[in-house]
This record gives structure tokens, C-alpha cells and sequence, in this order.
């Protein structure tokens, strides 16, 4: 068996050859100017030919579905109903104005259940909460299974034009991204952990860990008014999407993070960062913490040398097509408030983390193994609260200009509603709106 010992050397040189060449090249072409914030504009060329690509896929479904006179399927933009906006008081107005009753006294009328039984019937038809929990659908088709619904329209060129697409996501950009991923978060959590006893040069560490991990996610970011980022002692609060927007936003500045403990690998990190930097993180469910975090927070944004912290009021991740209900915690501090509006473009990969159906791992291959990350990041002009405005006034303020920004849809909804019933509170408004239209008039 020894003539085989000379294949057995080949093969060893080959594979030392080809683990080289790999990670020279990572070094070379990506780590490096990762480090440095510079770019060579390949991730803007690999994106616009992915669009010319999805353009031409589109096409030719449509032209297939044409020859079969078939329609393309479409997702309902608007809802599937149209919804009157109107008011409670404005629908039962319209309701008694057809009514032959000529009672000058406000009562009760059987007719006013109608307006409850139509708002119930359009929240269980086209439930405007529930779906922002789950991934957007799109316009078209952008060559991932998870996102196509006209299969029967798929031509054999695509069918081809597909499978290439699959090779190249698996066996070229996963890998790379796998590799550039386990050098970003190894680099933090051991940098992290030397660099707590250098104060001068954490925050660099941190960025410069982060820009690699944009890189593992071939993330294109577009960041619009740089002149209104956060600055020292503010607080910058987000629409939140994915864990992902953590990465997005330090990429370009350095924040100090407040957010929930989290086990697995986010718990990895989360430990991995306090040894170097000061970030706040808590149990939900602990009412003695909240109180805590109030207070560490108003300490910390007290002093000006700190940086900003960076906060996702809502609580909970939503699929960025809306902006639901802000927590008014953050805004009781009493500082300056910095907006940030983050919209991702769904065309080259779902960013949407749906917490109650993927663990983390198992969402970031997902990441890993779609096109790419393209998002829009938009620094509004900071705000602070106004005279006479109240924590929840002015948490929705904010949160009505991140949704115009982002061109997303401003919902009053708690976003607690992904894991738990509607508060009773809500009902009981409804009935309160209810008995101040039909209540005893005073007759003095």
C-alpha cells in the first residue's frame, strides 16, 4: 500500500493549497478593508445584476401565465377588505340617521351592534396585528422557494436559471458567510474580554467586529442624513425588525445596547460585550428590573461622555412593512431623543426574525443563505419632548415620523400581542366611547 502514500501527500498539499488561497483571500479582499470602512463597490455591482436577474425571472412568468391565460399571484397590499375609516361615534351617527326613531334622548338601539359586528368580521377576514408577524409577501419572485407562490408558471430556463442560484447561495456564499460570521462574533467575544481593561480603544473593537459581521451578511446599507446621528447622552430609538438592525446601526457609530437576556448565542454575546462596554439588559418580566433600567438609563445618559444608547421601543420584532405601538419607558428620561427609520428591501431575503418559529441559529442560516441584506437607514432630526406632552404622546410622535420616513404603517397596537391575549383596557375603551354616546345627558 505504500505507491499510495505519494496520492496521500498530493492530496493533503492540495487541500493545504486551497485552505491558503481561502483565507488569504478573506483576509485580502474582505477582512481587511472590513477593519478599514472601505469598500470596493463589488456588493452594489452583485446587487444591481441580482435585479436585472429577478426583472428578467419576472417576465417570464408573467409571459407564461399570459400563454395559459392565467393571472400571477399577487399579494394583497391594501388587505383583502377595503376598511371605512371612520369612527365609532361617526358609524353610529350614520347608523341612527336612517332610523325612524325620533328620540331627542341618547339610548340604546339595536341597530348600534351592527357597527360591532362589522369591525369584528373585518379583524377576523383581514387582521391587520397578527399579520405583521410573519414574513412579507412579495411583488415578485426573487428565485428563493420560501418566497415563490406561482410554481406552475416556473419555465424550464428558470427551473435552470434556479438550481444555478441554489449551487452558488450553498456551496460559495454560505460557506463564506459561515466563515466570516464565526470570525466576527469570535473576534468580539474575545477582543471584548481583553480590550475591558483598555477603555480608549473598546468601542473600535466593537465596530470593527461589527463591520465584519455586515460582510458575512453581504449586507448593502444606505445610510441617508449622517449630520443627525446620535450623539453622547441621547437615546436612539428604532423600528425594530431583526437582532440583525443591532449590527446595522453600529456598523456606522457606536451605541451602548439596552435589551432583553437572551440565552444561546445572542446570550454568548450579550456577555461578551458588558465585560467592555456599558449595556443594560434585563428580564421583561421582572417589574424590580424595569425600575432598575430607568434609573441606570437616566444615569447613564446624565453623563455626556457616554455614548448613545440605542433602543427598539416595541418591544418585540416586527416584519417592516409597520410600526406598532412605542413603550413609553424610554421617553420619560427627560433627554434628547434621536429617531432612526430602518426599512429593508424584502427582494433579496426576508430580514423578519419570527422569534416563535425560528431559534437564532437556525434564522441566521437563513440570512446566510439568501441573497443578500439590503436596507435603508434614515438619522431624523433629534426631538425632545414638548411642553405640556406626555411620555405617551411623545413616544407616539416619534414613532408617526420613523413610519412616514420608512414608508411603513403606523399601528396603535401593542406588539406584545405577538405572545399574549389583547388587554382587557382595549375592550373597555370601546365600552367607555360606547356609553359616553348613549350616557345620561345632565339636564341642568
Amino acid at each position: 500500500m505504500g505507491w499510495l502514500l505519494p496520492f496521500d501527500n498530493l492530496l493533503c498539499m492540495a487541500l493545504g493549497i486551497s485552505f491558503t488561497v481561502w483565507f488569504t483571500s478573506l483576509l485580502v479582499f474582505i477582512i481587511v478593508p472590513a477593519i478599514l470602512g472601505v469598500s470596493f463597490g463589488i456588493r452594489k455591482l452583485y446587487m444591481n445584476s441580482l435585479l436585472k436577474i429577478f426583472e428578467w425571472a419576472t417576465l417570464r412568468m408573467e409571459r407564461g401565465a399570459k400563454e395559459k391565460n392565467q393571472h400571477l399571484y399577487k399579494p394583497y397590499s391594501n388587505g383583502i377588505i377595503a376598511k371605512e375609516m371612520s369612527t365609532l361615534e361617526q358609524e353610529i351617527q350614520e347608523l341612527r340617521s336612517s332610523s325612524t326613531t325620533l328620540s331627542s334622548e341618547p339610548e340604546f338601539e339595536m341597530a348600534d351592534i351592527m357597527s360591532f359586528c362589522r369591525r369584528g368580521v373585518e379583524s377576523i377576514v383581514d387582521d391587520e396585528v397578527t399579520k405583521r408577524f410573519s414574513a412579507e409577501e412579495l411583488e415578485s419572485w426573487n428565485l428563493l422557494t420560501r418566497s415563490n407562490y406561482n410554481f406552475r408558471h416556473i419555465s424550464l430556463r428558470l427551473s435552470v436559471l434556479w438550481g444555478l442560484g441554489l449551487l452558488i447561495r450553498y456551496s460559495f456564499l454560505l460557506p463564506l458567510r459561515i466563515t466570516l460570521a464565526a470570525t466576527g462574533i469570535g473576534l468580539l467575544v474575545v477582543l471584548t474580554t481583553i480590550v475591558g481593561f483598555l477603555p480608549s480603544g473598546r468601542y473600535k473593537i466593537h465596530m470593527m467586529c461589527y463591520r465584519i459581521c455586515v460582510r458575512a451578511l453581504t449586507a448593502i446599507i444606505t445610510y441617508h442624513n449622517s449630520e443627525n446621528k446620535p450623539k453622547n447622552g441621547g437615546i436612539c430609538v428604532a423600528n425594530h425588525t431583526t437582532p440583525i438592525d443591532v449590527i446595522i446601526l453600529a456598523n456606522d457609530g457606536c451605541y451602548s445596547m439596552v435589551g432583553q437576556v437572551h440565552g444561546g448565542l445572542i446570550g454568548v454575546v450579550q456577555r461578551a460585550m458588558v465585560k467592555s462596554s456599558p449595556h443594560i439588559w434585563f428580564e421583561r418580566s421582572e417589574v424590580k428590573d424595569r425600575h432598575l433600567v430607568a434609573k441606570m438609563l437616566s444615569n447613564h445618559v446624565a453623563d455626556k461622555t457616554n455614548h448613545p444608547i440605542l433602543i427598539f421601543p416595541e418591544g418585540t420584532c416586527i416584519n417592516n412593512t409597520s410600526v406598532m405601538m412605542f413603550k413609553k419607558g424610554s421617553f420619560e428620561i427627560g433627554c434628547t431623543v434621536y429617531p432612526v427609520a430602518i426599512k429593508y428591501d424584502p427582494r433579496f431575503g426576508d430580514a423578519f426574525w419570527n422569534s416563535g418559529k425560528f431559534g437564532m441559529v437556525s434564522y441566521l442560516l437563513r440570512m446566510m443563505s439568501s441573497w443578500a441584506i439590503v436596507c435603508s437607514v434614515w438619522y431624523l432630526p433629534p426631538v425632545n419632548r414638548e411642553e405640556g406632552e406626555d411620555a405617551v404622546q411623545f413616544a407616539n410622535r416619534v414613532k408617526a415620523a420613523i413610519a412616514r420616513q420608512g414608508g411603513l404603517v403606523d399601528l396603535l397596537w401593542d406588539g406584545g400581542l405577538k405572545r399574549g391575549k389583547v388587554k382587557d383596557t382595549f375592550r373597555e375603551e370601546q365600552q367607555k366611547l360606547y356609553s359616553k354616546e348613549n350616557g345620561p345627558t345632565d339636564s341642568s
